[in-house]
């Protein structure tokens, strides 16, 4: 997990680290153009979703260009600080270039390492599936590191998004949304449940799947606020954070299987919860708290 964890994160680094004008290191992505050979159907649904079209929208609007300036930067796809969950940036020519919006990798991890492994269908699947999770793969059955990645954005938590401009962005207008949760925010636009047998179905989740990736969510939810509180003292930023952190201890509270993760919550704890309930039915615990209708 922490392999995961370490791939997911590294594109954030180079670019917060480094800036859009060093040279590449360690994984990087590779594109949705790349995905869209076999998945189709997904990147269908992907094209009419708000990940897609903010590419060539949000760095026009006037809030961001407010952001920017706090931030003390002049153009949003040139900005690291902006980079990791605004943009997918490939190397062209040896240089880092935006080419779409959040898309496939922002959640799966960038995929320089894994997509050859994931694409060779000479090997059996078991081995594949094995060995591209292996090279950072997040599948999206980890359930746990897909919120997670999820969260690092909508949470404005990312490692290296300092306390300094996370306050700034929050002062001129970027969303910080306390109550974003995985359920209301991936079933709904931007669902993608194309699986075998019937790969032409976009597949809703059954109440029993809701109720296990809203609790895998809160859990993500709480990490995340965790890590987000340590950045800064600013009271707007603490205030929302503390409502993250108030939210899901509420309701893992009533998961048995929480109880552990509770007393000290982290990223294996968060897998270890999702690998305890990966079978469960929580419905009659958190069903009265799904959301009643999707973004």
């Amino acid at each position: 997990m922490l392999r995961i964890a370490a791939v997911v994160l590294s594109a954030f680094f180079f670019f917060c680290s480094h800036g859009l004008d060093s040279a590449f290191a360690g994984p990087t992505y590779v594109g949705p153009e790349k995905c869209q050979n076999c998945h189709k159907a997904p990147y269908e649904v992907w094209k009419g979703t708000k990940h897609h079209s903010s590419y060539k929208k949000i760095h026009k609007h006037k809030t961001a260009k407010k952001i920017l300036k706090a931030v003390g930067e002049k153009r949003m796809k040139k900005a690291a600080v902006c980079a990791t969950c605004h943009y997918t940036v490939v190397e062209k020519k040896g240089k880092p270039k935006p080419v779409a919006g959040t898309s496939c990798e922002s959640c799966h991890g960038p995929a320089s390492e894994w997509i050859a492994i994931h694409n060779n269908k000479k090997v059996d699947k078991a081995t594949r599936v094995k060995q591209s999770v292996d090279a950072g793969m997040v599948r999206p059955d980890n359930l746990y590191d897909i919120s997670a990645n999820c969260m690092s954005c909508h949470g404005l938590e990312n490692s290296k998004l300092s306390g300094k401009h996370a306050v700034a962005m929050l002062a001129n207008g970027h969303p910080l949304n306390p109550n974003f949760e995985m359920v209301e925010y991936s079933q709904g636009s931007v669902r993608h449940r194309f699986y075998p047998p019937d790969v032409t179905t976009n597949k809703e989740m059954t109440k029993p799947e809701l109720s296990r990736l809203y609790v895998i969510g809160q859990a993500a939810a709480l990490v995340s606020a965790n890590r987000a509180i340590s950045k800064t003292d600013d009271a707007k930023f603490v205030a929302a954070q503390n409502v993250r952190i108030e939210k899901a201890k509420k309701v893992l509270a009533n998961i048995p299987d929480a109880a552990k993760f509770l007393a000290n919550p982290s990223r294996e704890g968060g897998q270890a919860l999702a690998e305890a309930i990966k079978t469960k039915d929580l419905s009659s615990i958190v069903g009265g708290q799904l959301p009643s209708s999707y973004k």
